[in-house]
């Protein structure tokens, strides 16, 4: 080949390799999506673990046997959440009358109306059994609420939960007979009908504090408890022990 036919074809070549696109190689870019993705799966909110540890804002906070919680009148700057335990919720009158509104037990929630603007305490918190309870400050809650839809979830249907209970408590009182509020209280208190098998031995509660929860006298209710007892409802042995056959006082018309 001449020399100059030589230098063309090298020219030739030159151009065509100028000319030749560059291709980006993106093999990599999968691999860089998929720690992401595994970095979105590890922040996946748990509200039940949320509940179950301590962190900011968060305490667990052991209470021993009729050790007061929170008072009536006490400053509302935190939630409560039951992890074990029970514990009694009351109210005391300007004329120093008091009456039990509820007896809460594992996994309730107590101390919400300061999430609703609730400067003080309107009632008591009292721990009725040794209790494990996580309180959590008003503003952490607030946050908690607003940033993981998987806790308010949860607390909207315990709330919602709470407040069906509460109508028909009202129900009961307007048009149930003593002995009947009474038979669902022992029901209500062994968890009957809740998720779960029911705790047939009801921690010890006082004839007083159940004369309260339905509007009567301890008199009654001691003669409904011999009745009860009977009957074959309840029994005494170990603790107070509620059978399911209570329910046919609650059901019969």
């Amino acid at each position: 080949m001449s020399p100059a036919r030589r230098a063309n074809a090298s020219a030739s070549t030159r151009k065509i390799t100028r000319q030749t696109p560059i291709v980006p190689i993106l093999q990599t870019e999968p691999n860089t999506r998929r720690p992401s993705l595994v970095a979105r799966k590890k922040r996946r909110f748990d509200p039940h673990a949320f509940l179950a540890t301590i962190g900011e804002g968060r305490s667990l906070v052991h209470f021993p046997k009729k050790q007061t919680i929170f008072a009536q009148g006490d400053a509302a700057d935190a939630v409560f959440y039951i992890q074990t335990g029970r514990v009694k919720l009351s109210v005391v009158s300007k004329t120093g009358k008091e009456a039990t509104v509820g007896i809460l037990g594992e996994g309730d929630f107590f101390g919400e109306g300061s999430l609703a603007g609730q400067p003080l305490r309107m009632g008591s918190a009292t721990a009725i059994t040794d209790c494990t309870v996580l309180r959590i400050d008003k503003k952490a809650m607030m946050e908690a609420l607003h940033r993981e839809h998987g806790l308010s979830d949860l607390f909207v249907a315990y709330l919602l939960a709470r407040n069906i209970r509460y109508e028909e408590d009202l129900v009961d009182q307007l048009f149930n007979s003593s002995e009947k509020r009474l038979a669902r209280i022992l029901l209500l208190l062994a968890r009957f009908g809740k998720e779960g098998i029911p705790e047939t031995v009801v921690p010890k509660i006082s004839q007083e504090t159940l004369a309260e929860m339905i509007g009567t006298t301890r008199a009654r209710v001691s003669f409904f408890m011999n009745r009860f007892r009977e009957l074959g409802f309840i029994d005494y042995n170990g603790g107070l022990q509620v059978h399911s056959s209570l329910l046919n006082v609650v059901l019969h018309d």
